[in-house]
């Protein structure tokens, strides 16, 4: 059924065709050219579809038309402002960082106008509450920069401020490095009017097909056949493309390069399975059609006629003696490292003073951006088939593209779309690659959009982990020696495993002096969801032992926390884990006396607390990161003097929210600060393969140490080009005219700067990382004994990034990867069931689980290598934070959570086994063999 109704659109009557039963608002909205309504979830969980419906606050994705009375008023993001008029709102939404990767932003905007017409002067807290109502939820920020917009933005709509007040005046700076400088992306972004790819899809030529995927609800059969005869059939269905339509190797090259292989050859990732499914998620077919609706009603009738087989759901599972083999290249553990430092760590434990011990689980954490997967292909002018994405490793995807689908890598070119949020999961090529295969069957325009069920069970996660370790001291408190046993649960398939479970002989106890240590890495593969990166890969899941047995020692011990971290800090001549010379030995102290203050402060308040019956506790967490992919880390910009004298940087420097454009406009600047420019006088062409450098993924907190540094090189070699014998500096019309190039090619690379490639495959010695970031973070939590439920009342963190390059992006970065530890350590977790098809059910922080008390105290501590002193940042603020709320909790209650998240039920089920004097701590992990076997055998065969 059909209807036209009337309703009134920003202010204006219009006429809308829809059907009734079927059609959602934001549906309507969206196909009205109104793409500033963003769906995200779908079903009304996330807010991004927030619209005003007579007056209220409405999720348009879950609002069916026939819910909308004729003559309905609608207000949508394009009615609150425009770039020439923007509303209060968006001006601070830009201007105090409220915008990150900006796909909510839309959203957010406007609920808070709906709230601000409701009440022009609320308070913090009533924002909070406000956003917590009406289900708004950011990945990006942490919250805090978006409350403080709303209250900036409330002052100039009560008139006790005008819109200049709240906007950054880019005429009182000569020097813009480290300032707020806003990001760039940021005006179209708060307008609504920023293209993401379900936006373009809407947009794409006529005659473009639309994509569906059918995906595997088991997570372990041999596939007897896929039966695609009823739905080639179906109305509008252009071809349904099995395995056997992949033309390359239909299979992502995810090699583990690493010396100790338990046997040789490339796991298998295919782009559509046609042996074996391995997980809930695999793609098992793929329908083009006319439209969306016929592609989906055809994957509905695609048979799936499989052999079930044994589903390992977990490492500790897939390693048991019998267990069958899940690829047949390699066992199921098939990946270790040693690492061994000093005396035996096993004798001086078994004599020590002070010995504590535990089995400990990091759950396998969802990225759930609130944008799904979306992307487009189709074939150029020049033959090259065009691929554009959510990538943040541009060039790596063309590569693995190209072997996975047979196109060849100079006829394939990647272009990374408007991203709304990533964190990780979209460095990998799995869902651009079935985009490839079907521009190559049809030979024209395709378009694919995943709804967020299908989304989260298809893409990838944080790899869990599960560790046995001891920790051992002298009555003194001193540190004596550390032993552990980790495994790195890999799933399905996997990508950059090697890097990750390395990181877990190199991270923990960062900044400790650890005399003596004696551990395994492991890792292996089971049947839950595939691991990819995340930030902060592989500290997440290490610092989850590490720093639970330093509180553990603290605890039997009788000492203050605070003062046993302090007690064994590393001093000069001390070396980490991997036997090598701290760098900056002296930063932990410093950060350790800078959150001192808001320790005993905190402590204070929850004592005070406990007197009145409460459970408060206060927990530290220490650690920080690496920077940089190590030695063999290289990157490339191009800067070009342009006719009218600004400056066109290009680069692949991939913006997935982090600020990339920021990034590159900050560094320019202060590269070329000689020329004194502006910001209006440089120009950004970004990630594009076809016409960018290759700058490298953005991950491991590298792409401002790797392309500052590349953009520093550009811009050296652009002024000596410019530059007249006289010092004066010559125009673009006198390079032309003296044959002078104008456009410069930037390069740095780590190579030259003696960093060991690895770590020693025998014992773990060695460096493989130029710099490092470092923090120490410290909670207040309350826990309700009665339910379990714990609550983060305020959170501070000291960190040390270098010198910062811009503000809002690093308190951005602070705060939102600080809300994913906190969402880490209380609620988020992924295990391929039903209910982890949606980010509410996958456990997503929303306003009121992350505290506005919110605080990040920063250290500047120059960085020789890094550019304009910087490091990274990223990472930095989520790898150690989500165990200061663990140990809070301990420190709360008394009871220790050794398995994360630590929801409600595991809490009171720790508290209650402790109020009744049982022992909490639990079983030793089954990690495959035997941790001293393997040790020996390792040490007979050396390599």
């Amino acid at each position: 059924m059909v209807t036209r109704l009337r309703v009134s659109i920003n202010g204006v009557e219009r006429p809308v065709v829809c059907d009734p039963d079927k059609d959602s608002l934001a549906v309507v909205l969206r196909r009205m050219g109104l793409t500033g309504t963003k769906i995200g979830c779908g079903i009304g969980v996330c807010g991004a579809c927030s619209v005003i419906l007579n007056g209220e606050v409405i999720r348009s994705c879950n609002r069916k038309m026939k819910k909308v009375p004729e003559f309905s008023e609608i207000i949508t993001i394009e009615g609150i402002g425009t770039p020439q008029h923007l509303h209060p709102l968006q001006q601070a939404w830009i201007t105090y960082g409220g915008v990150q990767c900006g796909f909510c932003s839309p959203g957010f905007i406007v609920s808070a106008y709906g709230l601000l017409l409701k009440n022009q002067s609320p308070t913090r807290e009533e924002v909070r509450a406000w956003f917590k109502e009406h289900k708004n939820v950011c990945r990006c920020t942490g919250y805090k920069p978006l409350v403080d917009s709303v209250m900036a933005a409330a002052k100039v709509v009560r008139g006790e401020a005008t819109m200049e007040d709240i906007t950054f005046d880019t005429t009182k700076y000569k020097d813009f490095y480290g300032t707020a400088l806003p990001r760039p992306a940021a005006l179209p972004k708060v307008c609504g009017l920023a293209d993401y790819g379900d936006d373009i899809k809407l947009k794409m030529p006529e005659g473009t097909a639309h994509l569906a995927v059918v995906i595997s609800e088991v997570h372990h059969a041999k596939i007897l056949s896929i039966d695609t005869s009823e739905a080639e059939t179906m109305p509008g269905v252009m071809k349904v493309m099995t395995a056997g339509d992949v033309k390359g190797s239909n299979s992502l090259p995810v090699p583990q390069i690493h010396p100790r292989m338990k046997a040789h050859g490339i796991l298998e990732f295919p782009v559509i399975c046609g042996k074996k499914i391995n997980r809930r998620g695999d793609v098992v077919a793929l329908v083009a059609a006319d439209t969306e609706e016929h592609a989906r009603a055809a994957a509905k009738k695609v048979k799936q006629n499989l052999e079930i087989l044994p589903a390992y759901m977990s490492y500790p599972e897939a390693v048991m003696p019998n267990a069958i083999q899940l690829q047949e290249q390699l066992p199921n553990f098939y990946m270790e490292q040693p690492l061994f430092k000093g005396e035996d760590a096993s004798e001086i434990i078994d004599d020590a003073d002070i010995t504590v011990e535990g089995s400990f689980y990091s759950s396998r954490e969802p990225h759930l951006p609130i944008e799904p997967d979306t992307v487009q292909g189709y074939y150029g002018a020049d033959g090259e088939l065009v691929i554009q994405c959510r990538s943040q490793a541009l060039h790596d995807n063309r590569g693995e593209i190209s072997a996975a689908t047979g196109q060849p890598e100079d006829k394939l070119r990647i272009i990374q779309n408007p991203t709304g949020g990533s964190f990780g999961n979209t460095i990998t090529a799995n869902t651009y690659s079935l985009v490839a295969t079907a521009v190559q069957n049809l030979g024209i325009p395709c378009t694919l959009t995943l709804n967020y069920e299908e989304y989260n069970h298809t893409t990838g996660k944080r790899g869990a982990s599960y560790s046995n370790a001891r920790l051992s001291c002298d009555k003194d408190g001193k540190i004596s020696a550390v032993e552990f046993d980790v495994a790195l649960d890999h799933g399905a398939y996997t990508v950059v495993a090697s890097i990750i479970f390395g990181n877990f002989v190199s991270i923990p106890f960062h900044g400790y002096n650890i005399p003596n240590i004696k551990a395994l890495a492991r890792a292996g593969m089971s049947n839950n969801g595939f691991q990819t990166a995340y930030r902060g890969f592989g500290a997440p899941q290490i610092y989850t032992m590490s720093e639970a047995l330093i509180d553990m020692a603290a605890e039997k011990l009788g000492m203050d926390p605070w003062e046993f971290r302090y007690k064994n800090l590393a001093k000069p001549g001390d070396t980490t884990i991997n036997s090598r010379p701290y760098k900056n030995y002296d930063i932990y102290p410093q950060l350790m006396n800078k959150i001192k203050p808001v320790y005993d402060k905190y402590k204070a308040e929850a004592e005070a607390a406990k007197k009145e019956g409460r459970h408060l506790g206060v927990g530290l967490s220490l650690g920080g990161f690496l920077c940089t992919t190590g030695m063999f880390d290289a990157a490339e910009v191009a800067l070009e003097l342009n006719p009218d004298g600004t400056i066109t940087h290009y680069n692949t420097w991939q913006d997935v929210g982090q600020g990339g454009d920021i990034g590159t406009l900050t560094h320019t600047l202060k590269a070329l600060e000689p020329l004194g420019l502006t910001p209006d006088k440089v120009r950004l062409v970004l990630n594009d393969t076809g016409t960018c450098p290759k700058t490298g993924l953005s991950a491991a907190s590298r792409q401002h140490f790797m392309a500052g540094n590349a953009t520093i090189d550009a811009a050296n070699k652009l002024m000596d080009a410019m530059r007249k014998p006289d010092g004066t500096w010559r125009t673009y019309d006198e390079m032309v005219k003296e044959g002078i190039p104008t456009k410069y090619l930037g390069h740095t690379d780590h190579m030259s700067h003696k960093i060991d490639p690895g770590l020693n495959p025998n014992n773990g010695e060695g460096e493989k990382n130029s710099e490092f970031m470092y923090a120490v973070n410290c909670a207040l939590v309350e826990v309700d004994v009665n339910t379990g439920k714990t609550q983060v009342l305020r959170y501070t963190t000291a960190a040390d990034v270098g010198v910062i390059g811009n503000k809002l992006a690093v308190d951005g970065q602070a705060y939102g990867g600080l809300s994913h530890s906190i969402g880490f350590a209380l609620s988020e977790d992924y295990n391929a069931e039903k209910k982890h098809g949606n980010i509410a059910g996958c456990g997503v922080p929303t306003i009121d689980m992350i505290p506005d008390d919110f605080n990040i105290i920063y250290q500047e501590t120059p960085r020789p290598l890094g550019p304009h002193g910087s490091a990274g940042c990223s990472e930095n603020f989520q790898c150690s934070g989500h165990m200061a709320v663990i140990n809070a909790i301990s420190s709360a209650c008394g009871a220790r959570v050794y398995a994360l998240p630590a929801t409600p039920d595991k809490v009171k089920a720790a508290y209650d086994k402790k109020q009744r004097g049982e022992d909490i701590t639990p079983p030793k992990y089954f990690l495959g063999t035997d941790f001293e076997e393997e040790l020996e055998l390792i040490r007979a065969n050396p390599m």
